[in-house]
């Protein structure tokens, strides 16, 4: 069900900070009908920090509404409170999202024990495919391979998304969880590369705004057209470093404020992002052919 070009969503919001629940989906009928295989609501690209428990539900609601079952949407549901991530993956069953995105628990640092613990409470109590969300950067945690692999004979846990931009890591799980076991790139850079080591597919920010390139580099690397798929890679790259040049989802805010599908506006502590990250973001986005 999860393979290719999905996209981690930005949460669309007007120069007043609230969510535009119409540019939102907007957004999403925009992305599907780009080639988006699959959509991911309220991650930290959606700002998830920054919304209330109201508008999290609310832009999961909107997300499903809007894809209509046409594409899956993966809701993300992660907290460093497990009660809580209880409850943000009950709402996302209900609202009838196909799967939940569930971060390793940041700040509080849990063992890998804790981890194991933790992913299992929610697997237990909600009944939706799991898929967790191993970033260290942010997260400050690292989840091993041999607790993957123990929390991958859960029925209910289904895959990863890989952040570590460490390419041995999905050879190691691929061994570790079996061949079932969806692996996504969680790092745009990554995306070709993660699939040649055995992923199914990317959750990517630049998707944001290169929904089409990403989504035909995922079908060209699937039809083997290896140097197709590469050379769109070499299109993409400029924009991946520019999407991540400033603390994402800034840049990524910006680029597509530059196509009118959003306000660049982000919540505080998120700050506007500099002239020069402006610039560098404008000039990727000539280079790969978005902006004349």
């Amino acid at each position: 069900m999860f393979k290719g070009s999905l996209v981690a969503l930005i949460t669309p919001m007007t120069e007043a900070g609230a969510v535009d629940e119409k540019a939102f989906q907007d957004f999403v009928n925009w992305q599907v009908a780009e080639g988006t295989s699959g959509l991911i609501p309220v991650g930290t690209t959606g700002e998830s920090p920054t919304l209330s428990h109201e508008e999290h539900h609310r832009v999961v609601a909107l997300c499903v509404e809007a894809a209509g079952g046409r594409v899956p949407v993966i809701a993300g549901t992660g907290s460093n409170s497990t009660a809580e991530a209880i409850e943000l993956t009950r709402h996302a069953k209900a609202a009838g999202a196909d799967a939940a995105l569930v971060v390793t628990p940041y700040y509080n640092k849990p063992t890998q024990e804790g981890l194991y613990l933790h992913f299992t409470a929610i697997a237990d109590a909600v009944d939706l495919p799991i898929i967790i969300y191993n970033i260290p950067p942010r997260s400050v945690i690292d989840m091993s391979v041999e607790t993957m692999a123990r929390l991958a004979k859960h029925p209910n846990i289904i895959g990863v998304k890989d952040a570590t931009a460490n390419l041995t890591r999905p050879l190691h799980t691929r061994l570790a969880c079996g061949t079932d076991f969806c692996q996504l790139s969680g790092e745009d850079h990554t995306a070709l590369a993660f699939r040649a080591a055995g992923g199914v597919g990317c959750i990517s920010v630049t998707a944001n705004v290169a929904p089409r390139l990403c989504a035909e580099m995922h079908a060209a690397w699937e039809a083997g057209r290896i140097e197709e798929a590469m050379a769109i890679q070499d299109r993409l790259t400029p924009l991946h470093d520019a999407m991540f040049c400033e603390t994402s989802p800034g840049p990524v805010k910006y680029a597509a404020s530059l196509l009118a599908k959003s306000s660049a506006f982000c919540r505080l502590p998120m700050a506007p992002v500099a002239d020069a990250t402006r610039a560098r973001v404008k000039a990727a986005m000539v280079t790969a052919g978005l902006l004349n």
